[in-house]
């Protein structure tokens, strides 16, 4: 922090503009920084660590700090209220004081659903009118924003037709902010290794994508590691490629396609056998109609039989 002259503002004149009298007092002013991720609400901070305010008697002023903007207006509370006569359009519905701390000298704003134009150096001025309006409390606040790197798709190893025994890998990652770090590195003997292309690419919505190539000397045990860094956000996410990872992949592969065979013929058996099952019910059905048709027909010729018996002469 750092001490600087605060006005003590006379009250009978309604703007800050034109003080009839300036007392100077001094004050250590706070300097913090606020990193959020994009889309994200950020809190900034401006707490007053001395005793209970009366709302009443106070103007708070959350504005950029910055003389060039043409609007500087981020946000303003007068005795006890909401102003919003001179908020920039770009903050309009988007600001919040804490009213459940105002009474406890917290006046942090919250912004929401911040974007890259939202990151600045912001001023919190708290004032208090008695007989004199003057200057209790400043701070200012940094909004440094930020966003994740997807996770590095690693592509390769590719065969360079014109170059005898070097391949070619690539790394890329997405919807990062700010622009990363890219590096590669040799597992093999931990060295760092020079990319040989590096392109980063600023999309509308103010993220960026990055992708980088490698050509390295194929070997039998290559280990390739590609990291994306984002500072801001102290994370370092990385993809990796081992010669050995990729013969496992491929005897899990085979083991796939074997287990695939396996219950291809499970199924085939299973099927085969609801099939016998079928026609041994179709022959049984068969045989039973066969039977029951001769029954059939012994019962016709057997009351036949005995009229005949009976009406033979003795």
């Amino acid at each position: 922090s750092e001490n600087v002259l605060l006005p003590v503002i006379n009250t009978n004149t309604n703007s800050l503009c034109s003080p009839s009298l300036f007392i100077f007092i001094v004050a250590a002013l706070e300097e913090k920084t606020v990193i959020s991720k994009l889309g994200d609400n950020a809190t900034l901070s401006c707490i007053y660590p001395g005793k209970e305010l009366s709302l009443n008697n106070l103007r708070v002023y959350w504005q950029i700090d910055d003389v060039q903007e043409q609007c500087s207006v981020v946000h303003a509370l007068i005795s006890g209220q909401d102003n919003e006569s001179e908020q920039c359009i770009h903050f309009k519905n988007r600001t919040q004081l804490l009213w459940d701390r105002l009474g406890e000298g917290d006046f942090s704003l919250l912004l929401l659903n911040v974007s890259q134009s939202d990151e600045r150096k912001y001023k919190c001025v708290v004032l208090q009118t008695n007989e004199y309006t003057k200057v209790v409390h400043q701070a200012q606040v940094v909004l440094s924003l930020a966003a994740s790197y997807s996770q590095p798709i690693l592509s390769g190893p590719v065969t360079n037709s014109n170059s005898t025994g070097e391949v070619t890998f690539s790394c890329s990652s997405d919807n990062g902010y700010p622009e990363p770090n890219v590096y590669w590195i040799n597992r093999t003997d931990n060295r760092r290794l020079l990319p040989s292309e590096l392109s980063i690419t600023l999309h509308d919505d103010g993220t960026y994508s990055v992708l980088s190539t490698l050509k390295v000397k194929a070997t039998s045990d290559m280990q390739i590691e590609c990291f994306i860094e984002n500072k801001r956000l102290q994370e370092n996410i990385s993809a990796n490629y081992t010669q050995e990872k990729q013969n496992n992949g491929s005897n899990t592969e085979s083991h796939k396609d074997l287990e695939k065979s396996g219950r291809g013929a499970q199924a085939a058996g299973i099927i085969s056998i609801v099939i016998l099952l079928a026609l041994l019910a179709v022959l049984i059905c068969w045989l039973w109609k066969h039977r029951s048709s001769k029954l059939v027909s012994y019962t016709d010729v057997q009351p036949n039989e005995d009229n005949r018996k009976l009406n033979s002469p003795v």
